[in-house]
């Protein structure tokens, strides 16, 4: 499933996940998990990545998971917690989806390389061309 960001991400939904990461064990929490992947990481192995308490660790990712940006599933007597990729996609969307929209010329917003893959222009190299034009 594609998400786009204007669809699904509403303002309060990006407010909510950004203020999850505001904290600073949350943002290496999550992290952690992103660096992990689809596979997702067991509470005791982040405990042990991160040195962090259970108690603390286990805090923390209740706040990513009710920001959806964690999902939790149970596999046995263990709990596996996952980055959800797909909103952590839309929030980045959401942040990025005017980039360079207000320059008042179209060829930079157009080639942006943060702008949305629909408005971008693939021959644009630099990451920054929109930002090393202004």
């Amino acid at each position: 499933m594609t998400i786009t960001m204007n669809e699904s991400m509403a303002e309060s939904m990006a407010i909510t996940s950004l203020a999850a990461l505001a904290q600073p064990m949350r943002l290496r929490v999550f992290r952690a998990l992103v660096g992990a992947g689809p596979a997702g990481l067991t509470p005791g192995v982040l405990s042990a990545l991160l040195d962090v308490s259970p108690s603390t660790l286990s805090f923390h990712l209740k706040g990513l998971a009710r920001s959806g940006l964690v999902t939790q599933a149970r596999e046995g007597r263990h709990l596996r917690y996952r980055p959800a990729l797909e909103h952590m996609q839309a929030l980045l969307g959401y942040l990025t989806d005017h980039c360079c929209a207000s320059s008042g010329d179209p060829r930079v917003a157009a080639g942006c390389a943060l702008a949305p893959a629909r408005q971008r222009n693939p021959a644009s190299s630099s990451p920054m061309r929109c930002i090393e034009k202004a």
